[in-house]
């Protein structure tokens, strides 16, 4: 990181993120953009709360990006209604297939029936049982026997293929990228003096998404990508300049048990994105449940990711900071642990 004491240090950090802007990266902000327009109808736009006591503790202002209040309990609906709206309407009624362990389920879900679209989630076996009862309320058909994190991808394509439905991915697609990217417009829009952004990590479509939005408003925004330290693919990754992949991870952050980040995502990030670090799963659950206490919202352990980091001094901001709260969808026998 650069010593922002040292201006000319400082202007060489800026100018090595305004020449990155010259590289064609798989989403741009005219797509973000053009994403947050076409969603506007059907999500929220979730607020940015102050939290006096996190702030307090980080030492610089802290506001919270509250996507645990957005429509089916996270951020994941951005995307999934950004992909589904610009599939054709004369190919929709084939439906639509999609591949999660939970939050990106219920997103594509809800998102299917509010356009009158069928959809079938597939999802792991081990998925948290309250997620998979959602995403059946939201009126999906959901495919769980014998699906694993290593194999939901596969099982949906086969699907997919046999019934001619639309692949919906969780994160690596530009029209996810894009509709997650919708965050970070709103962060700096919200608050252009936001210097810090720090967002969890799981395949890679909100941070790269944010990243994006975010550092092409403005190139002097740090964003940086917090994982669960049993499956930090991505922060190793980040750190070899290659894609690292995983076992599946074990861990309480069931929104970050992906195996690989994405290649898409990927391009963005190692450009866009500050650095990416990872926490272990104790921390992790007693800050799910100190922020829980603190800012009496209801926070998902990966919603909680960014927070940990900070807590924890994995993350060290310079000024006013951005925390996304990616989802609320809780697992409340986790608190009893």
């Amino acid at each position: 990181m650069p010593n922002r004491a040292d201006p000319l240090c400082l202007c060489e950090f800026i100018l090595s993120r305004v020449t990155s802007s010259n590289i064609t990266l798989p989403v741009q902000l005219s797509d973000v953009r053009a994403a947050a327009l076409r969603i506007l109808p059907w999500v929220h736009r979730t607020p940015l709360l102050p939290s006096r006591s996190l702030s307090e503790r980080i030492g610089v202002e802290i506001r919270l990006k509250c996507e645990n209040l957005q429509r089916a309990g996270s951020f994941k609906i951005r995307g999934a209604m950004n992909a589904l709206l610009q599939i054709p309407e004369s190919e929709r009624h084939r439906g639509v297939v999609a591949f999660s362990s939970g939050n990106h389920a219920q997103g594509v879900a809800l998102a299917a029936n509010l356009l009158g679209i069928p959809a079938t989630i597939v999802m792991p076996e081990n998925s948290i049982q309250s997620k998979v009862e959602a995403t059946k309320a939201y009126g999906a058909t959901v495919v769980t026997a014998g699906v694993t994190s290593a194999t939901r991808d596969t099982v949906a394509r086969e699907l997919a293929q046999k019934s001619g439905a639309s692949i919906v991915p969780p994160f690596d697609d530009e029209r996810i990228i894009a509709g997650a990217g919708t965050i970070g417009l709103e962060i700096v829009e919200e608050w252009p003096e936001v210097t810090t952004i720090v967002t969890p990590l799981g395949g890679g479509g909100l941070l790269s998404g944010t990243a994006v939005a975010a550092t092409s408003l403005n190139a002097d925004v740090d964003v940086y990508g917090v994982e669960p330290a049993a499956g930090n693919d991505g922060e190793q990754s980040f750190h070899a300049g290659h894609i690292v992949s995983i076992e599946p991870p074990q861990t309480i952050a069931d929104g970050a048990r992906t195996l690989a980040i994405g290649k898409r995502n990927f391009e963005i990030i190692r450009e866009r994105v500050r650095n990416v670090v990872s926490v272990d799963d104790a921390i992790l659950l007693d800050v799910t449940k100190w922020s829980m206490y603190r800012t009496k919202l209801v926070i998902e352990p990966t919603g909680a990711l960014g927070l940990a980091a900070l807590i924890a001094g994995k993350i060290k901001p310079r000024g006013a900071t951005a925390v996304v709260i990616s989802g609320g969808n809780l697992d409340f026998s986790l608190l009893c642990r």
